[in-house]
């Protein structure tokens, strides 16, 4: 692994863990999401079953790239062109929302602005109680750019994305928790432990099955439940040839629920 590389990966198992190490604080543009991009597909050639998305400094991620923004205020729009990047922010959020391995965020320091709309394109989104969590834009004149608005919404309702994003506050993990955008906070001291224990849960599970319930969520989120139903036979359709089906059902008849160990295949 090059000493300059903003994100790293390591194997753990089928686990593959990314760690964010782009100095100071992570900041998202077009080179950290580029590194993320790069690594998942690297996890995915290695056929990990989860994948852990953290940070090895202070932070998890303290927002956006702010010369980024620079550029765009000199031209006076919000074009993306001449940013180098592989994909655009709607075509990244799509990438990580669709793609067909249990993603983790484990979140640690602060978590603002665009730190959080990458968190909020995980499946599972772990802090520590001490994390701070916000959407900070408006204090730059902005909103969330990156989807973070529509992704509170889809998760607290309106009027609590509209509180995050109008009034830039930042949340502690326990009150996200108990709010809805986060799945669980944890003390500090706790957080890598049981980062791995619920990505240790993701990996063990029925990976092709896993893919079709995010394609099916995704599908349901952005286009409806009809939309979903109507697309389940051509989603659902791997599960029925998969050796994990094969697997689970001899395993019920044999042990009773819950025993079976899956390959992901």
């Amino acid at each position: 692994m090059s000493e300059d590389a903003l994100v790293t990966r390591e194997q753990r198992g089928n686990i593959s863990v990314l760690t964010m190490v782009y100095r100071p604080y992570n900041l998202l543009g077009p080179k950290l999401i580029n590194a993320i991009v790069e690594q998942i597909e690297q996890a995915q050639k290695a056929e990990s079953r989860a994948i852990v998305l953290r940070s090895g400094l202070r932070h998890f991620s303290a927002g956006a790239d702010l010369d980024i923004f620079d550029k765009r205020v000199e031209q006076g729009s919000g074009d993306t062109g001449g940013e180098n990047r592989r994909l655009s922010g709607v075509e990244f959020l799509r990438f990580m929302e669709l793609l067909p391995i249990p993603l983790i965020a484990s979140i640690h320091g602060v978590c603002l602005g665009g730190g959080l709309e990458l968190a909020l394109s995980c499946d599972y989104i772990i802090a520590a109680s001490s994390a701070k969590i916000g959407s900070v834009e408006a204090t730059l004149g902005l909103h969330p750019l990156l989807g973070g608005i529509q992704r509170q919404v889809q998760r607290i309702g309106a009027l609590r994305a509209k509180e995050m994003s109008m009034l830039a506050r930042r949340y502690d993990a326990p009150t996200l928790e108990k709010w809805g955008l986060i799945n669980l906070a944890v003390p500090e001291e706790s957080l890598e432990k049981a980062t791995m224990a619920i990505a240790e849960e993701f990996a063990q599970g029925p990976t092709l099955a896993h893919a079709a319930t995010k394609e099916l969520a995704y599908i349901a989120v952005n286009d409806g439940v009809a939309a979903a139903d109507e697309a389940m036979a051509r989603v659902q359709a791997p599960i029925w040839a998969s050796e994990d089906l094969k697997a689970g059902l001899a395993s019920f008849r044999k042990n009773g629920p819950g025993l079976a160990k899956f390959a992901g295949r």
